[in-house]
Formats: C-alpha cells, structure tokens, sequence
C-alpha cells in the first residue's frame, strides 16, 4: 500500500515500472462529497481522539488470501485476461491504438493481479466465481500503473484510461 499526491511531486520521484508492477491496484480517490467532507471534519477535529478498529486478525487475512486462491475461474473469465493484457502489449497487439499509442504494456504479473482480483471481486459480491464483467471492471484499476502513453499519445491528449477502454 503507498499514497501518491500527483499535485505536489517536489522532492519525490515516480517509481521504476518494476516497482509500480508491485501494486495489485491502482486506486483514484477523487475529494469527497459534501456530506462526507462534513463527517470526516467534524470526526477529526473534535476533541475526542478517534481509534481505529480492527477489520481483521493477521489470521483471518491470510485465511482469506488463501480461499481467494481457491476460488475456481472459468475458461471464458481466463480467456478475457489473457485477450485483455496480452492485447495491451504495443508489440502484439492486434489494436492499432495500443500499438501507435503506448510505449510499454503490461507484464505477466498484471495477468495475475487480475485473476486474484477478479476473484476477490465475486466473493466481496457474494458469488463463488468470477465474471468477465469482473475482469471488465478490474481492467482500469489493475493495467493503468503497468502501462504508459508514448510521447506522440500525451502530445494529443490521449488518456491512458481511453487505451485501456
């Protein structure tokens, strides 16, 4: 887990994509709406100290890392990730966007940050399997930090999130 504040990068320095291929997820947290900003300034600013509460044990996450593992993925799920990192790589790929517009695509730990996540997914959801709309939804999340525009693509604006779509 690591913060980053794309606004004030004085003093700090992207991480290497080796490093970046680390991260399961990339997570954007846009400011909050009104009525959040509202319980979190009146939560943090009073003069009782809050504590934080253990979602947890250490166990009982490992426990559900390993039954994560153990959740079954069908053919057309694991079709959908490889289709989906393997086409998102400029030299293979079959789409001509990912090909003129990326300067680097995603490794095989990508594949396999989608397979782990696609099945934390359905069991957050309550199901015993994944779904390609899974692996749909996890595509952003999961490929953006693994990929990067070349430099004709940022000239003409191009978001890596319209690559990725």
């Amino acid at each position: 887990l690591a913060t980053q504040n794309p606004i004030e990068q004085e003093g700090t320095y992207p991480l290497p994509e080796a490093q970046l291929d680390r991260f399961l997820l990339e997570v954007q947290v846009d400011y909050p709406d009104e009525a959040a900003e509202r319980t979190m300034l009146l939560a943090t600013t009073g003069a009782q100290d809050a504590k934080a509460i253990q979602a947890m044990t250490g166990a009982e996450l490992i426990a559900a890392q390993a039954l994560i593992r153990r959740i079954p993925v069908g053919e057309s799920v694991l079709e959908a990730i490889l289709a989906l990192v393997r086409g998102a790589r400029p030299e293979v790929s079959p789409i001509e966007a990912v090909r003129t517009q990326l300067a680097w695509g995603p490794g095989p730990r990508a594949a396999q940050a989608l397979m782990l996540a696609t099945r934390a997914r359905a069991v957050m959801d309550g199901r015993l399997a994944p779904s390609v709309e899974d692996v749909l939804a996890l595509a952003d999340p999961v490929l953006r930090h693994r990929m990067a525009l070349n430099f004709s693509a940022r000239a003409e604006g191009v978001r890596l999130a319209d690559v990725i779509g």
